[in-house]
């Protein structure tokens, strides 16, 4: 590659990302100023009907699903392929929406063995993790706890799209702060939050690329260990928590269940993998199987149906 093609490429990828985030905000603008109750289900319309083919999310569920849950039946298969990208728009929409969503969330049902360790915990001035998946819609556990008198931050991944990305961060922030952005400063500022008895939201779901490959669907997928090395460092209690979308699409139960008992930092993974799982299982088009879960050391591409019998335990 000549060194003038090499400069040209980023200056290519800006052009689509600044593209793709004034057509999304675009997006936003007109389907916000819908009521409420409408605005979530036109969204999800939208994402699954418009986004997903466009975007390639399709062919990535179908890839995924492939990869991970071989037996599914193919009626099953396209059924996910279009519930998926609903609940992603659906969830999307919700985070812009603000105080209407926060409303929503404020009233979810909190139930699940973690409540009494998290109420004993804020008694002890212990630290939380609540350690969750990007399933159904994450952060409506995080604006209910907040409305109950939690203190509770949240660790992020920035987005690879920085246009999209600067507003993304506002947005997830009005619903409440400390937010910790993913990497040195944030997780000073995450350690101190911990040290002074917080709650911290940790999304575990994504691939990462130093992560161990521990078990997801009896497939190997790259987790990272640092949620429980985090856990036993500062003795916090590990609560793995799910928001479920309801059959209606606009509310949801919160589950704190039952803590992670402290001991080998994989092997509480592993565990933290193995409830998720459960409740992707129960609630398949709940989960965004959008993501490139699984991936390998050496390629940030998704492996394929075909690698499939090579990387089973």
């Amino acid at each position: 590659m000549s060194q003038a093609a090499g400069r040209a490429r980023p200056q290519v990828r800006r052009v689509q990302d600044f593209v793709t985030n004034a057509a999304l905000r675009a997006i936003f603008g007109a389907v916000l100023l819908m009521p409420y109750r409408h605005r979530v289900p036109m969204m999800g319309w939208l994402a699954s009907r418009v986004v997903a083919p466009l975007a390639g999310w399709r062919r990535r569920i179908r890839d995924n699903l492939a990869l991970a849950w071989p037996d599914l039946p193919p009626e099953e298969v396209r059924r996910l392929t279009r519930q998926v990208p609903d609940n992603v728009g659906r969830t999307l929409i919700e985070l812009y929406s603000g105080a209407e969503f926060v409303a929503r969330a404020r009233s979810a049902r909190l139930e699940g063995e973690g409540l009494a360790a998290l109420e004993a915990a804020r008694a002890e001035g212990r630290p939380v993790i609540l350690v969750t998946a990007h399933f159904g819609n994450y952060d409506a556990a995080r604006a209910a706890l907040i409305a109950r008198g939690h203190h509770m931050g949240a660790l992020y991944r920035a987005m690879s799209n920085p246009y999209f990305n600067a507003h993304y961060v506002r947005t997830i922030s009005a619903i409440g702060t400390p937010m910790f952005e993913q990497g040195r400063r944030g997780m000073v500022e995450m350690v101190r939050h911990l040290k002074g008895g917080g709650v911290l939201g940790i999304l575990t779901d994504l691939a990462a690329r130093r992560g161990e490959p521990l078990r997801f669907f009896s497939t190997p997928a790259l987790t990272s260990l640092v949620t429980a090395e985090l856990a036993l460092k500062y003795d916090a209690v590990l609560i793995p928590t799910f928001s479920t979308r309801l059959p209606n699409g606009l509310d949801f139960t919160v589950e704190l269940q039952a803590p992670v008992p402290h001991g080998d930092p994989a092997a509480m993974t592993q565990e933290v993998n193995d409830r998720l799982e459960a409740k992707v299982r129960a609630h398949p088009e709940q989960w965004f199987w959008i993501h490139r879960r699984w991936k390998s050391r050496r390629s940030r591409k998704p492996q394929r149906r075909r690698a499939a019998a090579s990387t089973r335990p």
